[in-house]
């Protein structure tokens, strides 16, 4: 009798199956811990029905897990979708990593069904989920680049060359830690940014001292990436202009609310950022800031400053 063959081996099987959108999909659960059906579909997928069958194919491939949080009210959300265990090999081979740990996917699915701040975390990733789905249907413009909290969570990872040393010795506790950092790409142009997310569930002055952090920052360092404060209303917007009023930040400080967002159906790339002591709104993209190492393979292009718009 012939030799049986081996069985394929789980994790080509999948490679053999991945397309380059489940490729982009699987790299931001990697990143960012957790997306809804809804959220997937609108960043990558042409349809609802479209991503409920890839999913159901990813889940069955073990790319993917998923879990639904009950309501508090009854009933239950849609389903919230992680990395699978073959999903987590997958990433790691992608990106030149050591092998995932065996348990990496069963751990991390735990911490994120028990997490208290999950609708947080589901909202500051929705900030950039719908910048990629207006990079979707607007082919001039893109998510160049989607980084969670995680990234500067370390002691020194905002000091840059030609930084005062002192951005490292004041660690954690005084620089800020985002909620994510991204580049939009439009027109040819780019701006980097840093999103802070913000639920009205901790007192304004918690937002205060962020600012601050960002102002030292941007004192201490070459940093000057515009801070993109998500508010959920009109009324937390303004408490937080009024308690800034005067103080004349020297970082980018830009905010805009879930209320209007919703009340124009807009996206984060449109019109709806508001500058302290300045009247109107701004597109993300038009965004003043003075950050010459922005990154050099996403050059800053020249950016004029509002006085210079204004008089155009």
């Amino acid at each position: 009798m012939g030799k049986h063959l081996p069985a394929a081996d789980p994790l080509l099987r999948l490679q053999a199956s991945i397309t380059a959108r489940d490729d982009r999909l699987l790299g931001w659960l990697y990143d960012h811990g957790v997306l809804t059906t809804d959220q997937i579909a609108a960043a990558l997928f042409p349809s609802l029905d479209f991503t409920q069958r890839r999913l159901r194919r990813l889940t069955a491939l073990r790319a993917v897990d998923r879990f639904r949080p009950n309501k508090a009210d009854g009933g239950s959300h849609p389903y919230h979708y992680v990395l699978d265990q073959l999903g987590y090999d997958h990433v790691h081979a992608q990106r030149g990593l050591p092998r995932s740990r065996r348990d990496q996917a069963r751990r991390r699915k735990h911490s994120l069904t028990n997490r208290p701040d999950l609708p947080h975390l589901l909202g500051g990733n929705q900030v950039f989920i719908d910048l990629a789905a207006h990079a979707r249907t607007h082919p001039d413009s893109d998510l160049a680049r989607w980084q969670p909290a995680s990234a500067y969570h370390e002691p020194g990872t905002l000091y840059r060359e030609g930084a005062n040393p002192n951005v490292i010795l004041a660690g954690a506790t005084g620089l800020p830690r985002p909620d994510g950092a991204g580049i939009w790409t439009e027109d040819g142009r780019s701006v980097p940014f840093f999103l802070e997310y913000d639920t009205s569930g901790e007192n304004l002055q918690v937002l205060i001292d962020k600012i601050i952090k960002y102002e030292r920052l941007y004192m201490l360092s070459t940093w000057a990436w515009p801070v993109l404060l998500h508010l959920p209303s009109a009324r937390r917007e303004a408490n937080l202009h009024h308690r800034i009023a005067g103080t004349d930040p020297k970082a980018v400080i830009a905010t805009t609310t879930a209320e209007l967002r919703t009340a124009l159906a807009a996206s984060p790339a449109h019109q709806i950022w508001q500058l302290p002591g300045r009247t109107g709104r701004h597109r993300l993209i038009d965004l003043p800031y003075t950050d010459t190492h922005h990154d050099d393979q996403y050059p800053t292009h020249h950016q004029p400053t509002l006085d210079e718009r204004a008089g155009q």
